[in-house]
């Protein structure tokens, strides 16, 4: 879906967090940034990555990497489902799909046999300066950590 590839420039994102906290990629240099993209908090899937992605936190800090949620919820939904979870990384609301649409993840998609616009499910690895080191569009829910991290 997204024409982003290995080796691009990371799109220059700016976007509030859950508690109205900016961040955009600037705010990372010097860090790995992991930025992943889910259809809608506190539906299953999205809950098992980023329940994964959780539990490896300690994993994915001992590698310098920040972690970094997206998708279209609004900044209500984001904080209780950032919070049900314990989740130490923050998730941007991105209601207006500024981020979303710069990195190319809305578009078509089909669920049980209905046609509709939506985000489609993918992680950006990106580098201390800003470059994409990994696309991982084929998201392991379950697994996510490990698809990063090894």
């Amino acid at each position: 879906m997204t024409t982003l590839k290995k080796g691009d420039k990371a799109p220059d994102f700016s976007g509030l967090d859950q508690d109205g906290n900016s961040h955009s990629l600037s705010d990372y240099k010097g860090k790995k940034l992991v930025v992943f993209f889910y259809p809608k908090a506190n539906t299953p899937g999205c809950t098992a990555e980023a329940c994964d992605l959780r539990d490896n936190y300690e994993r994915f800090q001992a590698n310098n990497y920040a972690l970094l949620g997206v998708s279209a919820d609004n900044a209500k939904s984001q904080s209780n489902f950032k919070n049900k979870y314990e989740f130490p990384f923050p998730l941007l609301a991105d209601e207006d799909k500024s981020v979303i649409q710069s990195f190319g993840v809305w578009g078509p998609k089909k669920f049980m046999g209905k046609e509709y616009d939506g985000i489609h499910r993918t992680t950006f690895v990106i580098d201390e300066n800003g470059i994409i080191e990994n696309v991982i569009s084929d998201v392991k829910t379950k697994a996510h950590a490990a698809q990063i991290l090894d």
